[in-house]
């Protein structure tokens, strides 16, 4: 394979899988790549190795998540703006100022309160799994888990965690027909979100309880708070990211311990102890946000290239995360890896994801109670993937499960 025929922006590439013999060409002889981009006459910076990718990330003021947001694809010059307005397309100060007041909400504390609830939904899940013995994982597992998690962090009634999933999906699944059927379908369910946040906000601004919007929306001891556009703003980034991710490292998690069932018995032999292991083993190998985009802010050399002001720059984190100078054997999924620097949660830096703890945590109880309920989890068809060059998802895994005696 040349560089001339290296592709990984196409969205077809990935229904049948990451290209990853791609991105290992472009780590040995091209890590920062001028890539074609149908969107852009310069095309833009594909950046794979484990160390650039952790350079841009740290490097806010050279890399902005701001100009022209993180979002691989152009932007609506109409919508920028606001667009720019969500903590993922800021930088520093704004960036600073409301993820310290987002914080409040994801304490190792608040965190920590969860742990019941989310062993308590893993057992109601599995336990359903399990009865119904045959099915769709993602259904069943994969999404159920982050849905019910959003709910409760979010004091949103149980009833409504299904809205919650039909929105991401609409809003990630552009470059999906199946999921997408229109062309402004993302735009219409980011509308019908903003309006549920709304409504959400000032129910719990009129009377508070003990959940994280309230936490959010009243002022703290020093006054502060989320403004109505704010909180909206994070509602919609809360719902895809807790959404998306968790479920996308849950379902490829599985799909991982399918293809090398070693590393199942494994688990199954000590899920006390390896679950936590195999909760990072799954986000790096899955690296469920396969990339973020930056724009460069002054001309900057990295790894040899000369980037000007304002070109595009794209960190692919699935490319990293099977670098061969940083994982040993990296294209063997070893739930007991440790260390495990990968860059699923991003490469560090202001943007490194606020809800890293509480997925890890979703994704280690939810292992934890299938290791110990179930013998085996069989495939029954060829897993469907998602039409997406940003989200590494799973569509569909029809399985059979097998209880343990």
């Amino acid at each position: 394979m040349s560089l001339d025929t290296i592709d990984v922006y196409d969205p077809d590439l990935y229904v049948t899988g990451v290209p990853h013999d791609q991105f290992a060409v472009l780590r040995a002889e091209a890590p920062v790549f001028r890539h074609a981009d149908h969107e852009l006459p310069d095309g833009f910076w594909a950046v794979t190795r484990h160390a650039d990718v952790t350079h841009v990330s740290r490097n806010p003021e050279i890399f902005s998540s701001h100009r022209q947001t993180c979002f691989l694809n152009e932007q609506d010059p109409d919508r920028l703006a606001e667009q720019q307005l969500m903590m993922v397309n800021q930088d520093p100060p704004d960036h600073t100022r409301l993820r310290a007041l987002l914080n409040r909400g994801f304490t190792p504390r608040t965190i920590g309160r969860l742990t019941d609830k989310i062993q308590r939904a893993c057992d109601a899940i599995v336990d359903k799994a399990l009865a119904a013995g045959t099915g769709d994982f993602v259904a069943l597992c994969a999404a159920e888990l982050p849905l019910v998690v959003i709910a409760e962090l979010m004091g949103v009634p149980n009833t409504d965690r299904y809205k919650l999933f039909e929105w991401s999906n609409r809003m990630l699944a552009a470059d999906d027909p199946e999921l997408s059927p229109a062309p402004d379908e993302g735009l219409v369910a980011a509308m019908e979100a903003y309006a549920y946040a709304n409504e959400l906000g000032r129910a719990k601004r009129g009377c508070p309880v003990d959940d994280i919007v309230s936490k959010l929306v009243v002022p703290d001891e020093d006054g502060h708070e989320l403004s109505e556009l704010e909180f909206d703003l994070f509602f919609i980034l809360l719902i895809v990211a807790g959404n998306e991710t968790t479920r996308n490292a849950i379902s490829g998690g599985m799909q991982a311990l399918i293809d090398f069932p070693e590393q199942w018995e494994r688990l199954r032999a000590d899920p006390d102890r390896m679950a936590r292991l195999a909760a990072d083993e799954m986000v790096r190998w899955v690296s469920p946000v396969m990339g973020f985009r930056r724009t460069a802010t002054r001309d900057v050399e990295l790894s040899g290239q000369l980037i000007r002001e304002n070109d595009k720059v794209v960190m692919y984190y699935t490319a990293a995360n099977f670098d061969e100078t940083v994982f040993e054997n990296p294209h063997a999924f070893d739930i007991g890896r440790d260390p495990n620097p990968h860059v699923g949660f991003g490469g560090g830096g202001p943007h490194f994801c606020l809800g890293r703890h509480l997925a890890l945590l979703e994704i280690e109880i939810m292992y934890r109670t299938l290791a110990r309920r179930a013998a085996q989890v069989v495939p029954t068809a060829a897993p469907r993937r998602l039409r997406s060059n940003f989200i590494n998802g799973v569509k569909e895994m029809q399985v059979r499960l097998v209880p343990a005696d």
